[in-house]
């Protein structure tokens, strides 16, 4: 066996060496050929480049789950935003404009897909570890290129900016009318107590009565706020259900009450807002075991938000960072919603009970007492809404910073492609290939 194969390969050099001319003309005409093709018949292509450095956006948080919230942006750093800007800036919204303006054949343009532009035409990297985005853009002139890569930044600033304009004045359109209600509900708890006031000829209540009031002030507080929050949250649940209605696609359900640590965490911040009632009614604001207490909720709400998020992580690895992050966005709206649910109806039986002690007091000053404290909650509620409606006008009138540019786009020096060097190489090869089956033949029919 041995000597057959060495009499084939001695065989095989024989006749390379008596056709040795034919093998060079084969290798020098697939050489020349692909020379010809990369010199002067495939048009040059141009690369222009852009660095962009990706932010956190900036979103209202209206309803206070700053970790909770972190999906879109709505508050903590939970996920990284680079992926989903990535995705935005080969989405229609930003390329199909970028066609309608590059001078190409109106055939061409019809033809031409916005998944098939951004495959052929960009190539959009993040460096690993860092918030950094590179946006390549090739054209077949120096002009187009730039204009390619200067389009994607445009169009992604203007579509964040709509995007964010249009979650505030959803949010705004909400809080203008709970405001309108709110001030109803104030007015008539204040004509309430006028009458009251005027009918029973009770103005000032008691020095007992007064006690009770100010250790009722921190109930009333609290609910105030645990309110308005539950109002908000109901809003970010509404628009993130909207925005996925608008995605088309089946999506997973999402049932935190399934996740016994998002559960442990939600109590605990349950029972850290009750015990920061029972401090306020002692303290002052400033106390250090209020400040403490605070900073314990802040901590459980940050790490509320790290569970929430990896949850959802692990059930949508499948899926597009978009669809993710609203995904993100409705479960933390969900578990938020939950939390401030709890917090409110352990709220209200503290206060139940706190309310039968004053029992001793006198009809009259009962009911004043129930009079003011109606005022005093529904005065919150109604400041607390008008703020949060100034603060999203506020939002809804700011240009999205979504993406600092760092380095803007540039003007190609010269040609970045064809690769000339490489297409020889591979025409070079090619011939060797087929001077190779040429001999394989020639040995064959010598057989």
């Amino acid at each position: 066996m041995d000597k057959e194969e060495s009499i084939d390969l001695r065989e095989l050099m024989q006749i390379v060496i008596r056709h040795k001319k034919i093998m060079c003309i084969i290798i020098t005409v697939c050489t020349a050929i692909a020379m010809i093709t990369a010199f002067f018949i495939l048009p040059k292509t141009y690369e222009s480049t852009t660095l962009v450095r990706a932010k956190s956006s900036s979103k209202l948080d209206l309803s206070g789950a700053s970790a909770a919230m972190a999906a879109l942006g709505v508050g903590g750093a939970a996920t990284s935003p680079t992926m989903v800007y990535i995705e935005l800036m080969k989405s229609r919204a930003v390329v199909n404009p970028i066609i309608e303006q590059l001078d190409l054949p109106a055939e061409k343009k019809e033809n031409l897909t916005a998944k098939g532009f951004a495959k052929s035409s960009l190539e959009i990297i993040n460096t690993k570890g860092t918030d950094l985005i590179e946006i390549k853009a090739k054209g077949e002139s120096p002009e187009e290129a730039q204009q390619i890569s200067q389009g994607v930044v445009d169009g992604f600033l203007n579509l964040m900016t709509q995007m964010n304009q249009d979650q505030q004045s959803l949010m705004a359109k909400f809080l203008s009318g709970r405001i309108d209600v709110a001030r109803d509900d104030l007015d008539q708890a204040t004509q309430k107590l006028d009458a009251f006031g005027q009918d029973k000829k009770v103005y000032v209540p008691e020095v007992q009565a007064k006690a009770e009031i100010e250790k009722m002030a921190a109930f009333d507080t609290m609910y105030s706020q645990l309110k308005v929050k539950e109002d908000s949250a109901n809003a970010q649940l509404q628009s993130a259900t909207s925005q996925l209605g608008k995605q088309n696609s089946a999506l997973k359900e999402f049932n935190v009450a399934d996740n016994p640590t998002i559960q442990k965490i939600r109590d605990s911040i349950v029972s850290a807002q009750v015990e920061l009632v029972g401090l306020q009614q002692r303290y002052q604001d400033k106390h250090p075991d209020i400040i403490a207490k605070q900073q314990e909720i802040a901590e459980l709400n940050t790490q509320l938000g790290r569970e929430v998020s990896n949850y959802v992580d692990a059930g949508t690895v499948t899926m597009n960072p978009v669809q993710a992050g609203l995904i993100k966005d409705k479960v933390g709206a969900e578990t938020d919603l939950a939390v401030t649910q709890a917090s409110l109806s352990a709220i209200q039986g503290l206060q139940k009970k706190a309310e039968g002690d004053m029992s001793k007091l006198s009809s009259d000053s009962m009911e004043y007492i129930k009079l003011q404290r109606d005022v005093t909650i529904k005065q919150g509620i109604y400041v607390s809404l008008v703020q949060n409606y100034e603060t999203a006008r506020v939002q809804e009138a700011m240009n999205s910073m979504d993406i600092q540019i760092v380095d803007a786009a540039d003007l190609p020096n010269g040609p970045s492609g064809p690769n000339k060097k490489l297409i020889t190489a591979i025409g070079m090869l090619v011939g060797l290939i087929i001077a190779f089956g040429y001999t394989l033949l020639l040995y064959s029919k010598r057989r």
